[in-house]
């Protein structure tokens, strides 16, 4: 025990007792590094262990009430259902201790509620349920939180390269383990990459995408509460760890989700957030981001053999500095584009591909269905009058979609372009944008029969797409039937048709 910590012996044996929260159930008390968490029925108390590290100073009384108070600020705003205020542990007048009694304080402690633990989003994941629907929402309020996360005016490179020298110093001892070839490579691959992005970062610095953000953006510190996914538990000891580029925040979430091989979810959160951020700029230093945060967690790993020398720890260290290597593998990008009549589930086959075309996790999905609907404005499932399809709109679409793929594509990442593409003159302008860049390309184009399309369209619900059964006809009376894109028949269940879209664009 650190010696700051005896004089809260008392307080710890106190807040351990169900008497204090005047009842008798048992009271579970979590410790970390730097805090004691008692669970107590309905409520949660957390109080800062009277510690002193090398980068955090926790050893007096208010210290550790800042602290707190930092921590209630940070995360109250997205988690309310949680966060609830900071009280204080007195010493009352015969002796004892009361949580906010009349005496003097001798301890603070951060009162939450509890929520399950079956709702965390690291547990749901380990069950596997961890959908890819709740993936897109995971984007989705990532992207929220960032929205409203402070702006802070640090240098968006220096803030990074600074990280880069910590890794170099830290992993720079630990060849033993991580293997020494190994670390030098990555090393040296992360620094190339540092480099290359360093001017990106610098630009990004100024438009405002360096923030307060959460700082340990995981699945663990993500819940489900009332089917709302809730970031909890920000990074609140160190406020310039804590400032990042919104980028290097949601890509410990992205790497955590490759790490647990869900590379379907990781690419559907990416699409939501880009959808709900707009923010096409980070992809080009999104792979330097999620290896960064992957060597982190295998210095940590490391770290943690301290004393025990665990193969476990050492295994999970270096298969997160593999997966930190593999992101800055060098990956050329490439363009996919995914036409035919609607109803032939041009969206589910791009989502389908999406996740397994380099480099992690996976392409950006560009729709022009969604595209239409923000060029009026109107969220993505409001249904457009007939206006809203006139030809000058079609060609204000298509010249979106390929802006925002040349966009994706010149910061290193594939897209995949999904729209009907029945005119000529917008096949050969994707293709073109492809020659133009240097990039491979590939055309697929997804045909079935009229009936069985007329179906699927009177079938769909919640689905941004308002083509009906009379636009098909429509469809079906222009003819479109490209001769040099790779045709795939649309007949069968979704996975089949994936496998042959997967198998086209992915042969063995």
């Amino acid at each position: 025990m650190h010696p700051d910590e005896t004089r809260q012996a008392a307080v710890v044996a106190f807040l351990s007792d169900p008497s204090a929260y005047g009842g008798d159930a048992p009271v579970e008390v979590v410790t970390t590094h730097s805090a004691h968490v008692f669970l107590a029925g309905s409520l949660a108390f957390k109080i800062k262990r009277a510690v002193r590290y090398s980068y955090l100073d926790f050893s007096t009384l208010q210290a550790r009430k800042g602290v707190l108070e930092r921590e209630l600020a940070l995360n109250a705003p997205a988690a309310p259902e949680i966060y609830d205020r900071v009280v204080a542990v007195t010493r009352e007048a015969g002796g004892s201790l009361a949580l906010e009694g009349a005496g003097p304080a001798v301890e603070y402690a951060l009162r939450m509620h509890r929520f399950p633990r079956e709702a965390e989003l690291s547990r749901i994941a380990d069950g596997g349920g961890l959908t890819t629907d709740l993936a897109r929402r995971l984007g989705t309020a990532v992207a929220a939180y960032h929205a409203e996360a402070e702006r802070r005016s640090a240098d968006g490179a220096a803030l990074i390269g600074e990280i880069v020298e910590e890794l170099r110093e830290a992993l720079g001892g630990m060849g033993e383990v991580l293997g020494r070839g190994r670390v030098n490579a990555f090393l040296e691959a992360a620094g190339r990459a540092f480099a290359d992005a360093a001017p990106c970062l610098e630009q990004r610095a100024a438009a405002g995408f360096v923030r307060r953000c959460h700082g340990d953006l995981h699945l663990r510190n993500l819940v489900l509460i009332g089917g709302r996914v809730v970031p909890f538990d920000a990074l609140e000891f160190d406020e310039r760890l804590g400032t990042c580029d919104v980028f290097y925040d949601f890509a410990f979430l992205l790497m955590d989700l490759l790490h647990r091989d869900a590379r379907v979810q990781a690419n559907a959160a990416l699409n939501s957030y880009l959808q709900a951020a707009g923010d096409l700029g980070g992809l080009a230093a999104l792979p330097l981001f999620m290896a960064l945060r992957a060597a982190i967690r295998a210095m940590v790993a490391v770290q943690a053999m301290a004393g025990n020398g665990s193969a476990g720890a050492a295994r999970e260290a270096r298969d997160y500095l593999e997966l930190a290597a593999a992101c800055l593998a060098p990956a050329p990008p490439r363009l996919v584009a995914v036409g035919g009549l609607s109803g032939t589930g041009k969206t589910t086959v791009a989502a389908r591909a999406a996740p397994y075309l380099a480099p992690r996790p996976g392409a950006v999905h560009l729709r022009s269905d969604v595209e239409r609907k923000a060029l009026f404005g109107a969220d993505p499932l409001a249904h457009l009058p007939a206006e809203g399809y006139r030809p000058e709109v079609n060609a204000e679409v298509y010249a979106r979609l390929l802006d925002r793929a040349e966009r994706v594509l010149r910061a290193g990442h594939s897209a995949v372009v999904d729209a009907t593409f029945l005119a000529a003159e917008y096949r050969d302008a994707v293709r073109a944008l492809a020659d133009r860049l240097g990039v491979p390309f590939d055309g697929i184009w997804l045909h079935g029969d009229p009936a069985e399309l007329e179906r699927r369209i009177e079938a769909r619900t919640n689905d941004a797409s308002d083509a009906d059964a009379d636009v098909l006809h429509a469809q079906i009376r222009r003819g479109a039937d490209p001769a040099d894109w790779t045709r795939i028949s649309c007949g069968g269940t979704e996975d089949e048709v994936a496998g042959r879209v997967k198998a086209a664009l992915l042969p063995e």
